[in-house]
């Protein structure tokens, strides 16, 4: 049962909240909290003692320091920033964490200038024109979702995480 749900929470809520980024630009508050509660509720079970769970502590204030400044900025929108920080304390102080950050920031940067060249094409194909996803992507005045590649980040950290090694 451990060994499902360690496969279960995190890359469903993870997938999850990248997928309603890309199609909805949010995600929604409840995803970052099933991150938090999963990882409350999980983390006993794989022996991590309290020492390691505060240092998971640690890595998610000092990533929901980093991102509310970003959020401040306007920089980051507010749930890519709750999804960073849920993140950040599923991987702790750890290699898993390192690669989690680099890919986000590799995967941030080509997805930003994809939508940016993608915002300068003039003419859409009528076939696209129905799809609000795709108009929300062509709106120069709206953001990233950066929270597509948060999520595909996590999800190609997480093998090299504490969670998986449970397994």
């Amino acid at each position: 049962m451990l060994e499902a749900a360690l496969l279960v929470v995190f890359p469903c809520l993870v997938a999850y909240a990248g997928a309603s980024d890309l199609f909805t630009m949010t995600i929604p508050n409840r995803v970052s909290l099933l991150l938090i509660a999963g990882f409350a509720i999980l983390s006993p079970f794989i022996g991590l003692t309290l020492t390691d769970i505060g240092l998971h502590l640690l890595m998610g204030a000092m990533v929901l320091v980093l991102c509310f400044g970003c959020f401040a900025m306007g920089w980051m929108g507010g749930g890519d920033a709750k999804l960073a920080t849920a993140v950040g304390l599923w991987f702790g102080l750890s290699p898993a964490m390192l690669e989690f950050a680099v890919f986000a920031a590799v995967y941030g940067a080509v997805l930003t200038l994809a939508i940016v060249y993608f915002r300068g094409v003039d003419y859409l194909p009528s076939i696209l024109h129905n799809q609000r996803w795709v108009l929300r992507l062509h709106d120069s005045s709206r953001g990233i979702p950066y929270g597509v590649t948060l999520a595909l980040a996590a999800l190609q950290a997480y093998p090299q995480s504490v969670w998986f090694a449970a397994l």
